[in-house]
């Protein structure tokens, strides 16, 4: 057990500012979830930095009790990097949204991924930009009616988790903002993994784009529509229990069975999110209803090297090197004056 597991609670993670999200957005849940993560993590507290960038999800570090920076839109990979490879202990979150990640933010998200950087992005995708009152974003579905395209989004939209796999990701998950239990459960595995993870959580935004998830999220259909990926298990879902996935050897691509006379759960994929070749975790990030299940869970968390490590490494291999052990080393070496 780390040293401070269950030092703190959900409250010791609440600021006292007033939240000023609307009633019914999905980001109460998605920080709900985060504030009953913390104390599971075995931090201290002082160790936490919450850094964002410009959107409504992006208002979080005001309503967490730790430390944050909110900065300016696109960037917060960028600062995240920096407080990461600047001071290596802290535990760095990073909250951001569709646009500000994937649209004026795209080329710093990437290259976070890129380099592996211990950061983790909780990515919260309503499909909208809701700052601004209803535009649409890399991720609206093709053919949406937004105030920016009164006739149908004529884009074919960004798919988060192919563009982390795209970039190198070594760790992508995602969940939905009305599960609690299935979210806190990511960010405990998203918090304990070492590198850049990046957890996409499907969130609602009731103003501007109300339901846009409503397809795999009401009750009556979701087990039917979703699959909630683990480590080591079969790739089993429905309400009943009576569907899986196996892969189609002929067509190389997934295919959804029924289980009964022809199919049963030896015969259904086993779910392996540390498997270092990224085909079938691609696969399983890029499925869509009505063809295939949304997967839910780690799709993918393979262990590599971080660029904040490498740099502290490399920082002190130089030192080791150097003649230079001092200021005073330095600003005596070489030709010198006396003026």
């Amino acid at each position: 057990m780390a040293e401070n597991q269950n030092i703190y609670t959900a409250k010791d993670f609440k600021s006292d500012q007033e939240v000023r999200w609307c009633p019914g957005c999905g980001d109460h849940a998605i920080m709900t979830a985060i504030q009953r993560t913390l104390p599971e993590l075995g931090v201290a507290k002082e160790d936490f930095a919450f850094i964002s960038g410009i959107g409504c999800s992006s208002r979080f570090p005001y309503y967490m009790n730790t430390y944050g920076f909110h900065s300016i839109h696109g960037r917060a990979s960028a600062i995240a990097s920096g407080v990461k490879v600047a001071n290596p202990k802290l535990s760095v979150w990073q909250i951001t949204g569709d646009g500000d990640a994937m649209a004026i933010g795209g080329n710093h998200f990437i290259h976070a991924i890129r380099r592996n950087i211990d950061v983790n992005i909780i990515l919260f995708n309503n499909e909208i930009y809701g700052l601004t009152k209803g535009q649409y974003s890399p991720t609206s579905k093709f053919g949406s009616v937004t105030k920016t395209s009164p006739y149908g989004t004529v884009e074919h939209p960004f798919h988060p988790g192919e563009l982390v796999i795209g970039a190198q990701g070594k760790f992508f998950a995602r969940s939905i903002d009305n599960n609690l239990k299935l979210c806190q459960e990511i960010f405990i595995e998203a918090g304990n993994h070492n590198g850049t993870t990046v957890v996409e959580v499907l969130q609602n935004c009731v103003i501007y784009n109300d339901k846009t998830h409503a397809a795999i999220s009401d009750k009556e259909h979701k087990e039917d529509r979703t699959i909630v990926l683990h480590h080591g298990e079969p790739m089993i879902f429905g309400k009943n229990k009576d569907k899986g996935l196996i892969l189609d050897a002929e067509h190389l691509k997934l295919k959804v069975v029924e289980l009964g006379d022809k199919y049963s759960e030896k015969d259904l994929l086993v779910h392996n999110a540390k498997e270092t070749n990224p085909g079938m975790h691609l696969m399983l990030a890029n499925m869509a209803y009505p063809e295939f299940p949304v997967a839910f869970g780690v799709i993918r968390g393979v262990e590599a090297e971080t660029y904040d490590n490498a740099v502290c490494k490399q920082v002190e291999y130089v030192k080791s090197k150097s003649s230079f052990k001092g200021v005073d080393d330095l600003l005596s070496s070489g030709a010198t004056w006396e003026v």
